[in-house]
This record gives structure tokens, sequence and C-alpha cells, in this order.
């Protein structure tokens, strides 16, 4: 059994998922698009700063490149409001946005966009058919193992769809862990599972998972990898 394993089945017997439970900074956030947001971890207490704004915002060019090429239905996992989503439909393509927050959603939804509420382990429409599936904004971290996500991801697309990664900037960076998220204010949500991950550790893990790294690149500051199902 893994720390992380172990941990989950002792102090912290029902982990949740990203900024649930207790006093849900990240629903506040994303109804306060200009809150900033901290993702805590347990164990050291070093936190990384994150800009809940941009999730609320239109795609930029960066994201938009993710969707070159695809013809097909795109699942965007953990969508929250959904820009990757409106910008799927926007190129005419099929979308559907996943989270587990119920913010999130509604205002996706609120929005005219397809969304879901609920957790990619859950049973999920065209699986087995879907083009893209995304994985950005540091969604890779769900679940707070690599592994069982990509094969997870492996399983839900179509024979020829790609995955899209949106990796950690250290590329030797291959860490699962406990953290929370946190506010300005002081305000924390309940503890959850994550994952950071980079190239190095994608491309050690892809193999195993059914999924093979064929192209990773850097733009604006952000590293992404292209998967294919192997």
């Amino acid at each position: 059994m893994t720390l992380l394993a172990a941990q989950l089945e002792g102090e912290w017997a029902e982990p949740t998922t990203f900024g649930a439970g207790g006093a849900e900074p990240y629903a506040a956030a994303l109804r306060n698009a200009d809150n900033v947001l901290y993702l805590r971890r347990i164990s050291s207490g070093e936190h990384a700063t994150i800009d809940a704004g941009r999730w609320s915002a239109d795609a930029d060019d960066t994201d938009l490149c993710l969707l070159d090429g695809i013809t097909g239905p795109v699942l965007d996992i953990g969508c929250g409001p959904g820009r990757m989503v409106r910008a799927a439909m926007g190129l005419g393509l099929t979308a559907l946005g996943l989270d587990v927050s119920a913010t999130a959603v509604r205002m996706a939804a609120d929005a005219g966009l397809d969304v879901l509420q609920g957790s990619v382990f859950d049973p999920l429409p065209l699986e087995g058919g879907w083009a893209a599936a995304l994985l950005i904004d540091g969604n890779i971290g769900i679940g707070g193992d690599a592994s069982v996500l990509l094969t997870r991801c492996a399983d839900l697309l179509a024979p020829d769809g790609v995955l899209l990664v949106e990796l950690s900037h250290d590329p030797a960076r291959d860490d699962s862990y406990l953290g929370t998220i946190e506010d300005s204010t002081g305000s924390r949500s309940a503890v959850f599972p994550w994952a950071e991950i980079g190239i190095d550790g994608l491309r050690d893990r892809a193999g195993a998972t059914g999924l093979v790294v064929t192209q990773d690149w850097r733009l604006d500051g952000r590293w992404f990898a292209r998967l294919l199902r192997a």
C-alpha cells in the first residue's frame, strides 16, 4: 500500500474531490472570478497560486490550439464553468463537460453548455467513442493517481481518439499528495488526493495505461502532451 493510500484509509478516511467540502472556497471563487486560490500540500504546507478567473474567461489562443485537427466529439474532464466546452461548440464540435462541482456545472449549464455533474470514473455517455478528451488546467491530478486516470481515459477514447494533457512545468515531477484549496481569507476545503506529473513521468506511465505519448510542446508558459491509444 502506498503512503497516500494509507493516509486516505487513516486520518482522512473519506477523501473528497478538488476543492469540495469545508468552506467550499472553490465554489466561491467561481462565483467571484477575480478570487485567487491556493492549492496547499498537507504534508509540507507548500502552495501553488491559482487564478480562478481564468477558468471563467473565454478560451485563449493557447487553449484553442488544443482543438486543432479535432473533428469528432470532445469530452472536457474537470470542465469547471466550461470555457473549453464553449470553445469546442464554437468550432462546430459536439462537446460535453464533466465536473464534480455543482456550482461549476450550474454555471456552465446556465450559459447553454452541455455538461454533466459527476466523476470521470462514473459510467459516461459515448464510452470508447470520444474523438478527444481533455485533461487541462492541472486536471491530470484528479484522483491522486495519474496511472489510474490515464487508464480510465484510454477506455473513454475512440480507437483513433486523442488525449490532451496539460503537464507540470517540471519535466521530472511525478508526485501524489493530499491537499486543500484555500482562498485569501483563509477559508479551506476538505482534504483531497491530488497529483502533478511532468513529461518524463507521463512517458514512463503511458505504456502501462494503454496510451502512447506522440507529441509534447510548450506554448505561452504551459506544457502539453498528446497521447493516442497504443
